[in-house]
């Protein structure tokens, strides 16, 4: 007699049944193959949404212009007149820029040790800077222009003081009022563990020499090749080659791409896992033929075939192992939203891992039952019995 589909998977079911806690740990190695292919690939696609969410609210049009070295290998310095040349350019659409203060620390008190810095910078800062790198100030308000000198912190310097909006901090020798704590700034890393004051404060209070650090572009989306091409000799005629031009999305990418090129490594891993589970299924198999050669016996005497044997035993195989890779891939599924979740980025599990890794549970189970259901099917009737 022909075993329909549904006497199949009940004949193999029934065979897994019988040792519950076999099946568990046996399924329990594709389940961790699958589930770190699944989670590997769902964090690594839901990172790279990340980052193409930020470029389009951010803009890949921001161009940042600093000095480089002179021929000498010198530290040179930009034009005081370079944000007014930038500016003529045409296709550019807005130019702030800061100015490194390089004489001035900043202390949360004057009690403190003048070696202890923490790394701040203190930077004279354009009123556009905000609008021109897409920066926002998480509390507080943006620098003024009255009299009280005042000071926004970026969000690392403000945690290394320890200070919120309305405190005073110890900065160049004067107290300075802190008026607004900024967002992380993704396009502009640098202002995150920098104290920023106005440029006239910079000027005035602490005798800023006034020339720029870094100047920050936005130009036009269809012509920021043209205008990076041409930066370099608007912002320093002199001396063109004494300036870098940067585009500060193009660390975002690059951080893209890395993480698409380690997905691959922690794909092999997960790989190694799943080869790990199969060779577990195969073993649970080999012993569950050797335990269950009565049974087979009697079945081949009562007139089941060679065939129909194999085929019991790949499915018991084939059950196992799809029951591993449901349970891996649901839990690689919530590993990846729970991870998402908690870095605020957007969930996303591409099908194709749900399905290739469904599809290779298949394939390792297959592959894994092959030999022990060949090998139940072998047995001779008598020589089963008498066992």
């Amino acid at each position: 007699m022909r075993l329909s589909f549904l006497d199949v998977v009940r004949v193999g079911g029934a065979g897994l049944r019988t040792r519950p806690l076999r099946v568990v740990l046996s399924a329990l190695g594709i389940a961790i193959g699958i589930a770190a292919m699944v989670a590997v690939v769902g964090i690594s696609t839901s990172s790279r949404a990340q980052v193409d969410r930020q470029l389009s609210a951010l803009g890949t049009n921001l161009l940042s212009v600093g000095p480089g070295k002179s021929f000498f290998g010198d530290a040179s310095h930009l034009p005081s007149s370079a944000p007014a040349m930038v500016a003529r350019i045409g296709p550019v659409t807005s130019v702030s820029s800061t100015g490194r203060v390089a004489s001035a620390r900043v202390y949360r008190t004057d009690r403190v040790p003048a070696t202890e810095t923490g790394g701040i910078a203190v930077l004279a800062a354009s009123p556009t800077l905000l609008s021109t790198v897409a920066g926002t100030v998480a509390t507080g308000s943006w620098l003024g222009t009255g009299p009280v000198p005042a000071v926004v912190l970026g969000s690392r310097a403000a945690s290394l003081l320890g200070v919120t909006p309305g405190l005073l901090v110890w900065l160049g020798g004067h107290w300075f009022t802190v008026t607004g704590i900024l967002a992380p700034a993704p396009l502009a890393p640098e202002l995150d563990s920098a104290a920023l004051i106005t440029w006239s404060a910079a000027t005035d209070v602490l005798d800023f020499d006034g020339y720029p650090t870094t100047i920050y572009t936005r130009a036009r989306p269809d012509a920021v090749t043209a205008v990076a091409g041409v930066l370099a000799a608007t912002a320093n005629p002199e001396a063109p080659n004494e300036v870098q031009v940067s585009r500060p999305s193009d660390a975002l990418a690059a951080r893209a791409a890395f993480d698409e090129a380690f997905t691959g490594l922690l794909l092999g891993l997960g790989a190694v896992a799943l080869l790990v589970g199969g060779v577990g299924v195969a073993n649970t198999m080999v012993i569950s033929v050797l335990e269950r050669r009565a049974e087979i016996g009697l079945r081949r005497a009562l007139g089941a075939r060679r065939g129909q044997i194999r085929l019991q035993f790949l499915a018991e195989s084939l059950l196992l192992s799809l029951l591993g890779g449901v349970a891996g891939a649901v839990l690689g599924f919530l590993v990846t939203v729970v991870y998402s979740a908690l870095r605020s980025w957007p969930a996303v599990v591409p099908l194709w891992v749900l399905g290739g890794g469904l599809l290779a549970t298949l394939l390792i189970g297959g592959l894994a039952g092959l030999y022990p259901a060949v090998r139940a099917a072998r047995l001779s009737p008598t020589v089963a019995l008498s066992s």
